[in-house]
């Protein structure tokens, strides 16, 4: 028996497969798994056109077993098996695929799937084992053959006992070392959940001795190990089911052990394309946020299947970051992976699923707006945040897609309504899209500059999320609506007389203005205004950045500096207005702290922090104590 080298280059080519094309050990098993499935297709496959092989699609398997005093890892088909020249070809010649070879021989009409492509996963095995045996026996041959290779240094091959036909590999597990803990692979709960997650619906059973710790003598309460063989895998997905005999809670047993929730989802959505882009998918729109959802480390992305194996836990580029909540899988053939399988190369198909995953996703919620809106209203207090920042995000280019499905507590109607629902239900001739900004519907609601607003009859938006106004800004305007902030130091809402009658004012007010505005200089501007109606003052903005703008910048871990010009209107027909007007003429220092105090009640009012209460606190005092 002479030791052969490897044809595929050089020991370093192989090296860089075992340390550098797989980036994860678990995958071996999903590898030498995916080989077997694919030996037993081509059986089959061939016992279809063959009279002289006879078998049936349901006595085909593969067995997996383990055995810790030796550590070996042995798995075992009943498929087509390798004759020695494929044994040569196939193992001994890196990246050679007899799979490849196969499906390319395969007619059009055929439809069986072929996972292995690139004839390098098997080599996978390399990673957790010094050792690797393949005894085969070939369905053209009567002979079977042993190939076994430790790695680099080559293989040998030998003519051996095999009574069935078939392939069986056995790994020899590596000692373990300070950084990797190769014995975890030689435990019955390890085995069983690499199984699981990645090919558990490989069609073939997997089947692996299992120990169940079974009551065996109730008065002694003695227990004993009962070792019984198992299939571990489910073959059958749930997604390539009828949908209509598939129950409801079958859909919502597979969400929660699959995503380890604790809830049944709020809506499942079960999806089948053909045509351009082929794809299974199945969603789950939870019915709460994941705990670590609005944590910089957690991963949206569903789960990548190709002809039932797991390719990756969570693919990003499948769901936008919009839609990050959504739970799921899709299952394609059409996609291109890369040599190993753990990375997707960037394809047509991929993006053609995306997009139809994202249109579907939007589609069902629209539906779900319109015929389930309790259900919508539960949604959206959970994940609503995430569509508003979607249409902010990316200089607002996703807005068409998302501002129909964002809601806005409504001044009129006390509740959630949609921007259509406002536009629709718009006095005649109003022309803006009015809205107040605050930390909840009870603050936005006490604002000074909402009370003109309501007075006029006009339904306002409160936006008490942080990302609201900024999801407004990327908008503009809805149906030729322009959205405006009551916050605004021009709303345009008074007559032409009140506008004549507060500039006057203002004109003749003019030096005590000034002086104002040099005390307190943090202000653009301050003026009298009559839109005030029961309130003495509050600050209004101009210009792009509003006062709840300035919060979220402020709150922001690094200073950006970005504040809003803010106005202090000081309302003519209040007491205070004559009172000023009178200390300035006849008592300087006093209206000075009037100056101030007013300044501080109206930041105290826009939830502005005061920087100094307690110099304000001593004058309010001083002021009551007179």
């Amino acid at each position: 028996m002479k030791k052969k080298e490897f044809k595929s280059e050089s020991k370093r080519l192989l090296d860089l497969m075992i340390n550098s094309i797989y980036t994860n050990k678990d995958i071996f098993l999903r590898e030498l798994i995916s080989n077997a499935s694919d030996a037993l297709d081509k059986l089959y496959y061939r016992s279809l056109t063959d009279k002289n092989i006879k078998i049936k699609k349901e006595d085909l398997e593969i067995n997996l077993s383990f055995d810790k005093d030796n550590r070996t890892i042995t798995i075992s088909d009943s498929g087509c098996g390798m004759t020695e020249e494929e044994l040569e070809k196939n193992l001994g010649t890196i990246a050679k695929s007899g799979s490849l070879s196969f499906k390319e021989n395969m007619t059009k009409e055929d439809k069986v799937d072929i996972i292995g492509q690139f004839g390098v996963g098997f080599y996978s095995a390399f990673m957790v084992s010094d050792g690797i045996e393949v005894i085969s026996k070939s369905v053209d041959e009567e002979v079977a053959h042993r190939w076994f290779s430790t790695g680099v240094e080559g293989y040998t091959i030998e003519k051996c006992e095999k009574e069935d036909i078939g392939t069986t590999i056995s790994l020899h597990i590596k000692a373990d070392t300070e950084e990797d803990n190769y014995s975890e692979y030689l435990d019955e709960y390890k085995l069983k959940s690499l199984i699981k997650k990645y090919s558990d619906y490989i069609s073939y059973p997997i089947k692996m001795e299992v120990t169940h710790h079974e009551l065996v003598d109730e008065k002694e309460n003695k227990y004993e190990d009962i070792k019984e063989v198992e299939t571990i895998n489910s073959m059958i997905p749930l997604w390539k089911k009828n949908k209509k005999d598939v129950k409801e809670e079958e859909y919502e047993n597979f969400y929660i052990d699959r995503f380890s929730d604790y809830d049944k989802p709020l809506k499942v959505i079960s999806h089948q394309v053909e045509g351009m882009c082929t794809y299974k998918s199945l969603l789950f729109i939870p019915s709460h946020a994941p705990y670590d959802y609005y944590n910089k480390d957690y991963e949206k992305g569903l789960s990548l299947y190709t002809s039932g194996v797991l390719i990756m836990d969570k693919c990003s580029e499948l769901l936008p970051d919009y839609f990050s909540f959504v739970k799921g899988i899709v299952d394609t053939e059409d996609l291109s992976l890369n040599i190993s399988r753990e990375i997707l190369q960037k394809s047509h198909s991929l993006n053609l699923i995306a997009k139809n995953i994202e249109s579907k996703i939007r589609k069902e919620l629209e539906t779900m707006l319109k015929e389930d809106r309790e259900k919508y209203n539960e949604f959206f207090k959970t994940f609503g945040v995430q569509l508003k920042y979607g249409i902010y995000n990316n200089f607002g280019a996703d807005k068409e897609k998302l501002q129909d499905l964002i809601l806005f507590y409504s001044s009129k109607k006390e509740r959630l309504i949609t921007l259509k629902e406002y536009v629709d239900n718009m006095k005649e001739k109003q022309e803006k899209i009015y809205y107040a900004a605050g930390s909840s519907v009870a603050k936005v609601d006490m604002l000074p500059q909402v009370e003109q607003v309501k007075e006029k009859d006009f339904d306002i938006l409160y936006l008490t999320d942080y990302v609201d106004e900024f999801a407004i800004t990327a908008i503009q305007e809805y149906e030729g609506k322009k959205f405006t902030n009551v916050e605004n130091g021009d709303l345009d809402l008074e007559t032409k007389e009140e506008k004549d009658k507060t500039n006057k004012l203002n004109e003749k007010s003019s030096d005590l203005l000034k002086a104002m505005q040099e005390e307190i200089k943090e202000v653009a501007e301050v003026k009298f205004t009559n839109k005030l109606k029961s309130h003495p003052v509050c600050l209004t903005s101009k210009g792009d950045v509003s006062i709840e703008m300035q919060k979220v910048f402020d709150a922001m871990p690094n200073e950006m500096g970005i504040k809003a010009q803010m106005i202090l209107e000081i309302n003519e027909n209040h007491p205070i207005a004559e009172k000023i007007q009178t200390l300035y003429k006849e008592n300087q220092d006093e209206f000075m702290k009037y100056t101030k105090i007013l300044y501080s009640e109206a930041k105290m009012i826009a939830g502005l922090p005061i920087d100094n209460p307690t110099e304000i606190s001593n004058l309010i005092c001083e002021v009551i104590a007179k």
